[in-house]
């Protein structure tokens, strides 16, 4: 179960919850931390000088180069993450990334940065792989989304405690002024890897790869805090042992994550990997990793200002991540996703013209702007973009599309810390213009292709892509035993009676279709749905059949 955890621990209900959430937590800070930090790092003199004073191009390569150790961490979790559980990816993931913060904080060449950054990228995405899912299989539904943002929210402080940190450390003259900050990322590191060893795998993991070892029961009885023969455990339990008796009647391997195998696992990567590598396309780093060069480049601020207005908009970037808390399981993955896609489109369309303009109105207008862009970006596309791949894989291959899904988002992410010094010194406030484009494409893409997955089980997931099909029998309550209520995709979905759904894909309205019914029984105080319920909806909601 765990190296020091067992069946008789104390650590047992919401504090095995909140243990996990905050090693989980401690992986994202670390990935924020990291996303940061070559902010301050790459406008030191002191390490511009070491390094022989690179051009952008080489600038852009120096921060990029962790995103391409991350992709690689990514696919290693894909391989390896279901083999070792999600425990063994988060202890294995933070020794590499010691050793590449090492190589990194002792560095005196540009050979020995560059590879400390791919070390250290490599860690970082292979713990990042695996955080969503561990999050995912131990949590409730209703819960699902806000603990996902609780950990989006860590990884914003650690962003933001990279930008103080290099804040404060830039009145220094030494080598301090950067040593210590890609050193500083260790602790949370030592942190994630030491208390994982206290800390049992996942029930989904062990009834999968244990099945007789009744470790995965003993777990999930820990995990809701009620004894392993309590109606709620063995119903949840009966739950996992169907999904995964449905899955594991499919044909099996590695490469299942690429074919259809009966649940359209195909389909679920590709939405998954699409979604994450959509989150880069937004133009966050833009921000995010070059913040201070921004400010200075674009609005002809001075070193000191351009980094303490950075180390305030990473203070606003974590206050705005707690609305999200509140409206990812009410409001819904969709409309925060369309909604604040095309927010960030229409203020970047502003930031264009500010810059193109000059002068201190547009200057400081153009400020604004930047504050209100990681407000939208926050409130859709960050831990909105996390919780989904998880949610939209099979069990059967949820750990390998998630890491899949991972690597998908730090290749989106080299590319745009790779381009972005190109782009800003080349073509200007056009640059500004090219992620406005890409963030109305993200809008009509999730519009027409992506399901909604809120409030939803794990299994009700699986229910939208295996329509047709028979259905393993089993009890009416949620994966986690709460009261929740289950729902099960209509068969027959060919399009909604009112306008744009007619044109999305059918998986977008069988996904709408459950939400109204979800809505529907609860308003009725029912506890269980039938599969036949959708259709006998009436009004807005009709499902007209072919």
């Amino acid at each position: 179960m765990g190296l020091l955890w067992t069946e008789e621990s104390p650590l047992r209900g919401k504090a095995l919850v909140a243990a996990i959430t905050s090693v989980c937590s401690s992986g994202f800070l670390l990935f924020g931390y990291d996303q940061g930090v070559m902010s301050g790092v790459i406008v030191s003199q002191n390490f511009l000088d070491l390094m022989g004073n690179p051009n952008p191009s080489l600038t852009g390569a120096i921060s990029s180069l962790y995103d391409v150790g991350a992709i690689f961490g990514g696919l290693a979790c894909a391989v390896f993450g279901e083999r070792i559980g999600r425990r063994g990816v988060l202890m294995y993931g933070s020794i590499v990334t010691i050793i590449g913060a090492i190589l990194q904080c002792a560095t005196y060449s540009l050979a020995q940065m560059l590879v400390g950054r791919v070390v250290t990228g490599l860690g970082v995405g292979f713990i990042c792989s695996i955080c969503a899912v561990y999050q995912a299989e131990i949590s409730v539904p209703t819960h699902r989304g806000w603990l996902t943002c609780c950990q989006l929210t860590t990884m914003l402080f650690g962003l933001m405690v990279a930008y103080w940190l290099n804040y404060g450390l830039s009145f220094t003259a030494s080598t301090v002024q950067w040593r210590f900050p890609l050193a500083f990322q260790i602790i949370f590191a030592i942190y994630t890897g030491l208390v994982t060893v206290f800390l049992p795998d996942t029930p989904r993991w062990l009834m999968r790869h244990r099945p007789k070892s009744g470790e995965g029961l003993a777990v999930l009885a820990a995990l809701r805090g009620e004894g392993k023969d309590h109606p709620v455990v063995k119903t949840e339990a009966e739950e996992i042992q169907s999904a995964i008796a449905v899955e594991e009647a499919e044909e099996g391997g590695w490469l299942d994550v690429f074919r259809d195998g009966g649940v359209k696992g195909n389909v679920r990567v590709a939405l998954a990997m699409g979604i994450q590598f959509m989150q880069q396309m937004t133009g966050i780093n833009i921000v995010t990793y070059y913040a201070p060069t921004l400010f200075q480049t674009s609005l002809g601020m001075g070193h000191s200002l351009a980094l303490l207005l950075g180390c305030i908009l990473q203070v606003w970037y974590v206050s705005a991540s707690f609305l999200t808390w509140y409206t990812i399981d009410r409001v819904g993955r969709r409309p925060l996703l369309i909604i604040n896609a095309i927010g960030m489109c229409l203020i970047l369309v502003g930031e264009a013209i500010c810059v193109a303009v000059g002068g201190t109105a547009a200057g400081v207008a153009a400020v604004v702007l930047i504050f209100l862009f990681e407000g939208c970006f926050t409130w859709g596309w960050m831990a909105t973009v996390w919780v989904y791949p998880p949610e939209i894989m099979p069990l059967k291959t949820r750990s390998k599309g998630a890491s899949l899904a991972t690597a998908a988002d730090f290749a989106g992410n080299f590319l745009v810390v790779e381009v972005t010094p190109v782009m800003l010194a080349n073509i200007g406030y056009r640059s500004y213009l090219v992620w406005a484009v890409l963030n109305l494409a993200n809008a009509f893409i999730v519009f027409f292709c992506y399901p909604e997955t809120a409030n939803l089980t794990l299994e009700s997931v699986d229910s939208l892509f295996v329509v047709g099909k028979q259905p393993v029998e089993k009890p009416p309550m949620t994966e986690q035993g709460s009261d929740e209520q289950v729902v099960v995709a209509p068969r027959d979905v060919t399009g909604y009676s009112l306008g744009l759904d007619r044109i999305t894909l059918p998986v977008v309205r069988r996904a709408k279709a459950m939400q109204v019914e979800l809505k529907q029984k609860r308003a009725e105080g029912s506890k269980t749905i039938g599969m036949g319920d959708v259709e006998k909806l009436g009004g807005d909601t009709r499902v007209e059949r072919a």
